[in-house]
């Protein structure tokens, strides 16, 4: 391991703050920010604070038992992970978040600095992540950068208080990453010096995502072979498109043929069962044999579902980087996407994928019916996505990191 970033002859000690990281009881969770902060812990010393909301083991609500059994430390991969808990009042009072989150984690960040004298704090998300992790630098005399991912910014952001407390982190942060162009432009408005953000896409774990032979996938995840197959990739929410993909099959197989089979992989979210409502749509529409809701994967069997489609689809209303596009181009797949926040970005050639500028299952069918048409050149795409891996984002994060760690407060 080549430790890059240092401070004054010594490994730079950096302290991650998010609640996007995975744990015992939600494996799956923030994935993404687990993936590049592994990268970064082999160019630094590196620990995670991953806090959940408090809740007492009772089986009033699945989410919130969970989060009761979530365990207060573990390693996740090769990262100590340590897991405070704050109070959060659900669908209430989110204005307050920020400030509960700091009172829930400062007495075990104040401790951790004593075993771990951590050099500044590398927050993920604006809201309510950002502002804690705002008042818990100020308190402990730490500088911090916050990553800008998506939703804290196209979303929460909308809200006023929210809004006055999320530029509150931003401008008072020793620097800004933003995940694509597009958020980095909405974050501006806000107040944040364009000076102090920095675009670093996300990457892809090319061992991990790679080609596998399209007959040998269908076996391996027991898909029929002799049917083309859309793919789409995703928890289970409105935010997603599924309804909009599943409603587009209707003119697909008109179109394009029986033949056509669309999967959907993913679960629902913490917050709703979007899976049950997707079933009904599929049984109204009478498409049962042409829609398949696959259930969860683990991450280490999503390039065989990828490498058995023949188009992946992604029909978002927002993203920041969308990182099922990535995975999808490293497996040599095409992606048509909706045209939203970073998603062209990705797509940034038609070489990769189709861009569809209305978000309706008429313009979904289309596009999707001309990217059944090209031909694509599966070579090109697994180069270019082999071109963003986790280990150049490390590279760009340290390099932020050794300029905020040598800096004063």
């Amino acid at each position: 391991m080549e430790i890059r970033g240092r401070r004054k002859g010594r490994p730079l000690k950096v302290l991650t703050f998010t609640t996007l990281f995975p744990n015992n009881r939600f494996p799956l969770h923030g994935l993404f920010v687990k993936a590049r902060m592994e990268e970064v812990a082999r160019l630094c010393e590196l620990e995670v604070m991953a806090p959940v909301p408090w809740f007492p083991p009772l089986r009033l609500h699945e989410r919130y038992y969970n989060y009761s059994r979530v365990v207060s430390e573990e390693w996740v991969g090769s990262l100590r992970v340590y897991h405070p808990g704050f109070f959060l009042l659900p669908k209430v009072g989110k204005a307050l978040d920020g400030v509960s989150m700091f009172l829930g984690t400062y007495g075990p960040a104040r401790r951790l600095q004593q075993r771990f004298p951590f050099d500044l704090i590398d927050v993920h998300y604006a809201y309510p992540d950002g502002y804690a992790g705002y008042l818990l630098a100020r308190a402990l005399g730490k500088p911090y950068t916050i990553t800008i991912r998506g939703t804290d910014i196209n979303l929460l952001a909308r809200y006023p208080l929210r809004r006055r407390l999320i530029y509150k982190a931003l401008s008072q942060a020793s620097g800004v990453i933003s995940v694509c162009q597009a958020l980095k432009e909405a974050a501006i408005p806000l107040g944040v010096p364009e000076a102090k953000i920095t675009v670093i896409p996300n990457g892809v774990d090319v061992t991990r995502f790679f080609p596998v032979d399209k007959r040998r996938a269908r076996e391996r995840v027991h898909l029929p072979p002799d049917r083309r197959i859309l793919l789409s990739v995703g928890h289970l929410c409105e935010r997603k498109g599924f309804h909009l993909l599943i409603d587009a099959m209707g003119d697909l197989i008109k179109k394009v043929g029986r033949d056509l089979l669309l999967v959907i992989v993913g679960g629902n979210t913490h917050d709703g069962d979007f899976k049950t409502y997707l079933e009904g749509r599929i049984a109204r529409q009478g498409l049962e044999n042409h829609v398949l809701l696959a259930g969860p994967k683990p991450p280490d069997e999503l390039r065989v579902w990828y490498s058995a489609a023949d188009l992946s689809c992604l029909a978002s209303s927002r993203e920041g980087w969308p990182n099922v596009c990535l995975e999808s181009l490293a497996c040599g797949v095409p992606v048509v996407a909706t045209r939203v926040w970073g998603t062209p970005e990705v797509l940034c050639s038609p070489d990769y994928g189709l861009l569809i500028n209305r978000r309706s299952a008429e313009a979904l069918a289309t596009g999707i019916e001309q990217a059944l048409k090209k031909e694509w050149d599966s070579e090109k795409m697994i180069a270019y996505a082999r071109q963003n891996t986790w280990q150049k984002v490390a590279g760009q994060v340290i390099k932020i990191f050794e300029s905020v760690g040598q800096s004063p407060v």
